[in-house]
């Protein structure tokens, strides 16, 4: 077979839900040239929990992806092998931390079915012989973590480019949370880009933009590291949390509520729900103070409690043993005195 048909069977584009291409064959040292054969497949939605659903996940973002590497290797861009330890991150991270779930069913999907999709990287700009991520960090460290050298498209590109296409490969997908975005457009504006880079970064308009740095900034960064990327959160309800964060007395609630020894043990979802709920739920009202009759010469007779449910008297028989007795044999006569005196009360 000649080396142009080896290559584009071992390379060629193929959906996900096919066998997965053999490794790259022998050539130039850790570069090859790769033709696309066929349009991806449409990702099936996959809404599933557990390991099964993070695998799911993890097929559906690689399926997403594909189309947006064919079209970088259609290009005339080179697909090369890297070496895990000459890639570096980039400057400005775009992600919080996932489920561990997750990221395990995507490390397995990579060991059983080989690296589907490169990253793009560029030379590093102050280390010679080594590269940095724009996009594909999931990847690399899935290939860092199996010992595998890291497919990658090597570009020359500004901190701009580099952002820009960091940011826009991770919007085109849905793949960040409205927080992570929010805390990627305010680490590029600590960086010094201007606004109509960062606009292009995350593919939205002025506004959006000002409400996504507003809303970053307005929450703790404790809060973000307890609470996490909190997929299912969007802007209304990051929007509430950060009203209910202006509130007195909500320092005390948010300390209470991410010590909570089992806080760690949930979802980021649901430590978003837990800390949202406490922050807005009612104040407690406080207990109704017992209130006490006292007989001529100054003594607590009777305690009255009045609740939700209805008023209690509570007679101490100690100081006045045959008071109760009397107050009960009264009764008929007291109802009937309360009864005459409303009706005159409604015909006045």
């Amino acid at each position: 077979m000649k080396r142009k048909d080896a290559l584009r069977a071992a390379l060629g584009a193929r959906s996900l839900d096919r066998e997965p291409a053999p490794e790259l064959p022998a050539g130039n040292p850790g570069e090859a040239a790769v033709a696309p054969t066929e349009r991806p497949e449409a990702p099936r939605p996959l809404v599933r929990s557990g390991a099964v659903g993070a695998m799911g996940r993890s097929l559906g973002r690689i399926a997403s992806a594909a189309a947006e590497a064919r079209a970088m290797v259609a290009s005339g861009d080179r697909v090369v092998e890297l070496d895990t330890a000459l890639v570096d991150g980039s400057f400005v991270q775009d992600r919080l931390a996932g489920a561990p779930e997750d990221h395990a069913a995507f490390v397995e999907l990579i060991r059983e079915r080989g690296q589907q999709v490169p990253i793009l990287v560029r030379p590093h700009p102050t280390e010679e012989g080594r590269y940095q991520v724009a996009y594909g960090h999931r990847r690399l460290r899935a290939a860092a973590e199996l010992g595998r050298p890291v497919r990658a498209v090597v570009k020359a590109l500004t901190d701009e480019d580099l952002v820009v296409a960091q940011g826009q490969e991770n919007s085109a997908r849905a793949d960040l949370s409205y927080i992570e975005r929010a805390l990627f457009a305010i680490a590029l504006e600590d960086r010094g880009f201007d606004r109509a880079t960062i606009m292009a970064a995350l593919a939205v308009e002025k506004t959006q933009l000002s409400r996504l740095i507003g809303i970053g900034r307005a929450v703790p960064a404790e809060v973000v590291a307890a609470v996490g990327p909190a997929p299912k959160a969007g802007r209304p309800r990051w929007t509430a949390l950060v009203e209910a964060l202006a509130r007195t007395g909500a320092g005390d609630t948010v300390t209470r509520i991410l010590a909570a020894p089992d806080l760690p043990g949930l979802s980021s979802d649901d430590r978003f729900a837990r800390l949202l709920a406490a922050l807005t739920a009612p104040p407690p009202r406080p207990a109704p103070v017992p209130a006490v009759w006292t007989n001529l010469g100054g003594r607590p007779v009777v305690r009255i409690d009045r609740g939700r449910q209805g008023t209690q008297l509570t007679v101490d028989d100690r100081l006045e043993p045959d008071f109760a007795a009397y107050l009960i044999q009264s009764l008929p006569q007291l109802y009937a005195a309360f009864t005459e005196s409303k009706t005159r009360d409604e015909t006045d």
